[in-house]
């Protein structure tokens, strides 16, 4: 292929990425973009996918000392990890199932999460198991919740982050959950998880502060003739494209890590979601929890969300075949969801109350026959006979985990000089404890629950007119957000801003009402 960009072999070590980076000084734009695409040379640690395991690989390797760069095909968090339930969850339903170890290793991570790491980017969200005729398995469920709440004492999440687990009356589950069926209501088992504000931003804080931490992170850069050493990068906006040489490969493209990696033997599995307005269901303060008919390790949720939003998961079904860019529900899931949901609600749901819809892929180890839900969540780190260091399987929880085995094993197969994994301790942009963060005082809340102590910079960065004013009626999203999405986040058109740096985009008439306002900040 012939590149555009000058010819760096004979300049194997390019100016440190952080000598041109310092706390506070983390945008990524498309200015930013096409300078470090200028001035690409050889690295340490070349990173493909920018999903949380990329970014937190990327994250992980240049809190080390080690130069890194991150390329991805579309944009940040463009595949699975946009379409997560948004848990952060301790692994209770691994218990069911006996996987003690992975349950364990969510529970400590989650910890991590909510008072080290992303704080502010995670809530405490009840979730309410309502006590209704027709419930099985009370025993084992109310045994599951105290199970629960010895993970969380392991991983020493204090109470005050993470009540403990009750039994609450029948007047406190319709507080909880108003539109819980009242018919032999007994009243409800209640736990405490974690809920992230969005999966996408966390993925995209992510990246801001390994940028800021020194790393490179380029979107719209495909990665191909990959080997343990090296790959081609495509830029995919010129076509232009560079052979760049790193003494470690990492692929973190999740289910499409087999296209990396030929070896790889994935089994992706499918989970669906709805989405509806909170006030369908009475604006719950809690997580609906319903037990799926015939299993004791399946629910099916209803999480309130921001935007005035439920989502109403999940699935787990077989997903065979090419892996599409964006998978879509079918039919037969949403009609499972609406059935399973329902049988908790006084009022039954329909097609009519479903404002929007999304899928997403696991990207499960083959594990044979079976259940996609019975397959393991463990990761696994594996070197390629090409030497690429393939990281998969996994979930959101647990993504600092998977980036610090998948670094590790860069370091001792390629003999690599770094310090230790550091990321237990690192917050994250808009965390109290992180350098830039500022006071919050006198903000709005939703921009405070998206942007933590971050967010009166979001403001200070505004040139936009009114920027505090919605971007449209009934969403919550400022003016300033949109234009912060472009200048600091990496957000390269309307789309990336509307699907991924907000989740405007998960409601067609939402981003409808949205689009030419968002145009034309984005457009300048």
């Amino acid at each position: 292929m012939t590149s555009r960009y000058p010819d760096r072999s004979r300049n194997p070590r390019p100016p440190d990425a952080a000598q041109r980076r310092t706390i506070g000084d983390e945008a990524l734009n498309a200015e930013q973009r096409a300078a470090d695409l200028e001035a690409l040379g050889d690295v340490d640690v070349l990173v493909i996918g920018g999903g949380v395991t990329g970014v937190g690989t990327a994250l992980d390797a240049a809190t080390r000392g080690l130069r890194v760069v991150l390329v991805e095909a579309h944009d940040l968090a463009f595949g699975t990890s946009r379409w997560s339930s948004k848990l952060v969850h301790g692994g209770l339903r691994y218990l069911a199932s006996g996987r003690v170890g992975v349950a364990r290793e969510s529970a400590v991570e989650r910890h991590i999460l909510m008072t080290r790491t992303a704080p502010h980017l995670i809530r405490t969200l009840p979730q309410v198991v309502p006590l209704l005729p027709g419930v099985r398995h009370r025993a084992l469920i109310r045994a599951g919740f105290l199970a629960g709440d010895a993970l969380r004492i392991g991983a020493r999440t204090p109470a005050y982050v993470l009540p403990p687990a009750r039994r609450v009356d029948a007047a406190a589950t319709r507080a909880l959950i108003p539109a819980v069926r009242t018919d032999g209501l007994k009243g409800a088992y209640v736990a405490h998880d974690g809920q992230l504000v969005d999966d996408a931003r966390l993925v995209v804080t992510m990246a801001r502060t390994a940028a800021e931490r020194g790393a490179v992170v380029l979107t719209r850069v495909r990665a191909g003739d990959v080997s343990g050493t090296s790959a081609t990068l495509t830029d995919t906006l010129t076509g232009s494209s560079l052979t760049i040489k790193a003494k470690a490969v990492v692929n973190a493209t999740g289910v499409w890590a087999g296209e990396v990696d030929p070896s790889m033997r994935l089994r992706p599995s499918r989970g669906t979601h709805l989405v509806l307005d909170a006030a369908a269901l009475g604006q719950p303060g809690g997580a609906l929890t319903v037990p799926v008919h015939g299993s004791i390790n399946r629910f099916v949720f209803a999480l309130p969300q921001q935007l005035g939003r439920v989502y109403v998961g999940l699935t787990d079904e077989d997903a065979p075949g090419p892996v599409p860019d964006e998978p879509h529900p079918t039919e037969p899931e949403i009609d499972f969801l609406l059935a399973t949901i329902n049988t908790a609600l006084e009022r039954q749901l329909t097609r009519a109350d479903v404002r929007g819809a999304y899928a997403g892929l696991r990207p499960l180890i083959d594990g044979g026959a079976g259940h996609t839900a019975d397959l393991s969540r463990r990761h696994a780190v594996v070197e390629s006979p090409r030497g690429v260091i393939t990281v998969v399987g996994g979930k959101l929880t647990t993504y600092r985990r998977m980036a610090e085995d998948a670094v590790d094993a860069a370091v001792r197969l390629r003999g690599l000089i770094a310090g230790r994994c550091r990321t237990r301790d690192v917050p994250l942009i808009g965390a109290p404890t992180h350098p830039a963060s500022t006071s919050i005082r006198g903000l709005p809340a939703p921009l405070v629950a998206r942007y933590g102590a971050a967010a009166r910079t979001v403001v200070a960065a505004a040139t936009v007119a009114d920027p505090l004013e919605n971007i449209a009626e009934g969403l919550d999203v400022t003016r300033a957000e949109i234009e912060f999405a472009v200048t600091h986040e990496g957000a390269l058109d309307v789309d990336d801003v509307l699907h991924r740096r907000t989740r405007i985009g998960l409601v067609a008439d939402d981003a409808d009402r949205a689009r030419p306002a968002v145009e034309r900040i984005v457009h300048g």
